[in-house]
């Protein structure tokens, strides 16, 4: 059986510990330390050696863990993405989350409930697409369900007519039909219910008079000194309706500045 000398024990400023091992440095744990029992001793044989080896990587992807988990809140899906890319075999894997699940850094009911308050409540994403980021983590469908259902229709409501009531106000171009169906589609993309979206727009009775209005004026103006009245009131009205803007309501703007 091979000896070697332990030249140096030497703990660091961080907590950790710098062990000399026949020139070998390992950059250690007490834990460790103490269950190798080598603080009072001046040789190991090469079993010891490679036991402190291992258990210091071990300690190092556990400790590091914690430290990932204390900055954000993680789901163990997440946890063992993150554990693979360390240098540690399958079963170290396993005894860092089974660890972390009995100390309660891991905790996939906890996880779901608070990243749907807090997805619901400081973004503007809506039911489905928060389920489908938590399905993403193979996580209980069943849970995912069971928390977003504590969700009322009417706070989605809610949420949802400011997200569209501040999109419609903000947008002074846009044709009202064109609007309509962009709202709608952002809408389902952000994770709302085509029906509920469809309910709220329709509140809003959107058209387009003011906006035809302000295009209108400054089609006229543009193209007023180079065309007869017949070829600028048919390109005003070709440009208008190549804005989006509905045929009828061109036309009846149209008819009214006759009157």
């Amino acid at each position: 059986m091979i000896t070697l000398k332990i030249e140096e024990i030497k703990k660091l400023k961080s907590g950790k510990y710098k062990i000399k091992i026949d020139g070998n440095t390992i950059i250690t744990y007490d834990d460790v330390l103490l269950e190798n029992n080598v603080l009072t001793k001046k040789d190991i044989d090469n079993d010891v050696y490679n036991e402190i080896k291992e258990s210091s990587s071990y300690y190092d992807a556990y400790y590091k863990t914690v430290n990932y988990i204390t900055r954000k809140m993680r789901s163990e899906f997440e946890i063992k993405e993150y554990l693979s890319k360390m240098e540690i075999d399958n079963e170290a894997i396993k005894q860092i989350v089974d660890k972390l699940k009995t100390v309660g850094l891991i905790n996939d009911e906890a996880y779901i409930k608070a990243y749907i308050y807090d997805s619901f409540n400081l973004s503007n994403d809506g039911p489905n697409k928060i389920k489908n980021f938590l399905l993403t983590g193979e996580l209980n469908e069943e849970v995912i369900d069971q928390h977003i259902s504590t969700i009322s229709e009417n706070e989605v409501k809610k949420k949802l007519a400011k997200i569209i009531s501040k999109r419609i106000n903000n947008d002074k171009k846009t044709s009202a039909y064109q609007l309509q169906q962009k709202i709608i589609t952002d809408m389902i993309n952000l994770g709302y219910d085509r029906n509920i979206i469809l309910e709220i727009i329709n509140d809003y009775n959107l058209n387009d008079s003011d906006k035809i209005k302000k295009e209108y004026t400054k089609l006229y103006q543009k193209y007023s000194k180079t065309l007869d009245d017949k070829n600028l009131y048919k390109r005003i009205r070709e440009k208008l309706y190549a804005k989006g803007f509905d045929i009828n309501e061109i036309q009846l703007y149209m008819n009214n500045l006759d009157e």
